[in-house]
């Protein structure tokens, strides 16, 4: 049973990561009335994002071109999956961004006390 939420609590890890791109997307195209910046920040915004996790984050650090381990990949997760919650203030979303960063926090616990980190 155990095996079991452990592959739960990766599969929610994984929703997550797809959760903060949708969310910094979304902010994208809301963050202006102006159809120039929408179509620079919905896009750019994910894409910034990818890019700093392909560089530090991928794989729990194994797929990284620059893996970070310990403080430093506890501090990229707090900065990755609180700018999704915070897109998703910043986007008039209150109650989803509260959500989404009480999800993480779960996540991130369990992950320790099963260590999957």
């Amino acid at each position: 049973m155990l095996e079991l939420g452990k592959h739960a609590n990766a599969a929610l890890m994984f929703l997550l990561e797809l959760g903060v791109l949708f969310s910094v997307g979304y902010w994208g195209f809301t963050v202006s009335p102006h159809w120039g910046v929408k179509l620079l920040a919905g896009p750019g915004g994910p894409a910034l994002f990818i890019a700093v996790w392909a560089l530090f984050g991928a794989g729990g650090g194994a797929n990284a071109t620059f893996p970070l381990t310990g403080l430093a990949r506890a501090a990229l997760e707090i900065l990755w999956f609180g700018g999704g919650a915070l897109a998703l203030y910043a986007s008039g979303l209150v109650a989803p961004a509260l959500l989404f960063y009480a999800l993480f926090i779960i996540n991130a616990v369990l992950r320790l006390v099963w260590k999957q980190v």
